[in-house]
């Protein structure tokens, strides 16, 4: 489902509630294009949840292969030009 900005300011959250009862996502365009989608809270932690279940495959990926740096927090922040 798609909106525009003006949909939004216009008739306000509970017409998001509304259509999120019928869809699962809907996006906002701005000047006729799409910017931001709106989604359900839970539906967002899921996806939060998804993203960091991948970083942590790919973390155990690279200590597999060896792809780590053991340093001091020090050396790390030199390595970083920090």
């Amino acid at each position: 489902m798609i909106i525009t900005a003006n949909d939004l300011k216009r008739r306000g959250v509970s017409y998001i509630s509304s259509l999120l009862e019928k869809f699962e996502n809907i996006i906002v365009s701005v000047r006729g294009k799409p910017k931001y989608v709106i989604l359900k809270l839970e539906d967002y932690e899921r996806l939060k949840e998804l993203e960091l279940e991948q970083a942590i495959r790919e973390a155990e990926q690279d200590l597999k292969k060896g792809r780590y740096v053991i340093e001091t927090a020090e050396e790390h922040f030199k390595r970083l030009g920090i």
